[in-house]
């Protein structure tokens, strides 16, 4: 029998994908596309990458192989019910029908649409660090910062399809500005592009994460202090959600996530400060299991594990 299929698409800050992946969560490889998004792409130029990809990737279809779906995961937020998309990094999209776009091109498959956070968690779920936990946040540390929620075994995806969105909770003790109006969002102190603007706002010379990723390595004590900030900021933050909803585990991916693995150690070190509630300090911080195919991976869960998504 051949294996049955899911389209996964993964829409982001700065590139979007597209990938066949099987019931088993193996991606194809000769399937994968990608192509650049970024604030400076037009509401066609967008439209254009995805049809690209998605394309592309669906043209890698073996013979005779069913389509059971096509998973879209996407920057938010979202409206869940009417397939709308409005990503913060991406202002040439508001309020844009990326179901129907997607549903169009396909057309005699079902389309499922959520928060790239909640596909990162049902990805780690299923295949990853958080296999067999009750109550998981997936989390997603890269151009921004995204989560999703899994509790009691079900999605929760809340009545537009953005709950568990924590990018977008305060910290306390930082008042950096963020894009979507607030002040200390996460995703304002602790995003890649975020720190690394904070460590040359210091006097650092570097340009990317990676460059802060060396700096780091090599001692520099203003990489060092924006990582450690990061870290900070993270902890808290999930802190913060295990007090609201009792987590098990917290995974953590994303490309900025990669920077140390002493970053991790920050993050678990701001949540033990929290040390009246023993439940609040118990749940466990650990890295996605999934690398560079979780976001993917978890596309297709919305086809392939739909018995978990509400």
């Amino acid at each position: 029998m051949l294996p049955r299929y899911a389209l996964a698409v993964d829409l982001g800050g700065t590139k979007v994908e597209a990938a066949l992946v099987d019931e088993r969560g193996a991606v194809l490889a000769a399937s994968r596309h990608r192509s650049p998004t970024g604030p400076q792409r037009t509401a066609d130029e967008l439209a254009a990458a995805v049809e690209s990809v998605l394309s592309r990737a669906h043209a890698s279809l073996p013979d005779g192989a069913p389509l059971l779906g096509v998973g879209i995961g996407t920057a938010g937020p979202i409206t869940v019910e009417t397939g709308l998309v409005s990503p913060l990094n991406l202002p040439a999209w508001r309020d844009y029908p990326l179901r129907d776009f997607v549903a169009a091109l396909v057309p005699d498959a079902p389309v499922r649409l959520r928060l790239d956070g909640l596909c990162i968690t049902l990805a780690e779920h299923w295949l990853g660090a958080g296999q067999g936990a009750g109550s998981l946040m997936g989390m997603v540390v890269s151009t921004g910062v995204g989560g999703g929620l899994i509790l009691g075994g079900t999605t929760v995806s809340g009545s537009s399809g953005n709950a568990g969105h924590i990018g977008h909770i305060e910290v306390g003790g930082f008042d950096d500005p963020c894009a979507c109006g607030g002040t200390g969002c996460l995703e304002a102190v602790a995003s890649g592009p975020r720190t690394v603007a904070w460590a040359r706002a210091q006097g650092w010379t570097g340009l990317t994460g990676e460059d802060l990723s060396a700096a780091y390595a090599a001692g520099d004590p203003i990489a060092v202090a924006a990582v450690k900030r990061c870290g900070q900021a993270i902890g808290q933050a999930i802190a913060s959600a295990t007090n609201l909803v009792d987590l098990d585990v917290v995974a953590i991916g994303g490309g900025f996530s990669h920077v140390t693995p002493d970053l991790f150690d920050f993050v678990r070190a701001a949540v033990a400060e929290r040390t009246v509630f023993s439940f609040a300090t118990r749940v466990r911080v650990v890295a996605s299991a999934l690398s560079g195919d979780g976001p993917l991976i978890g596309a297709a869960a919305l086809i392939h594990r739909a018995d978990l998504v509400a």
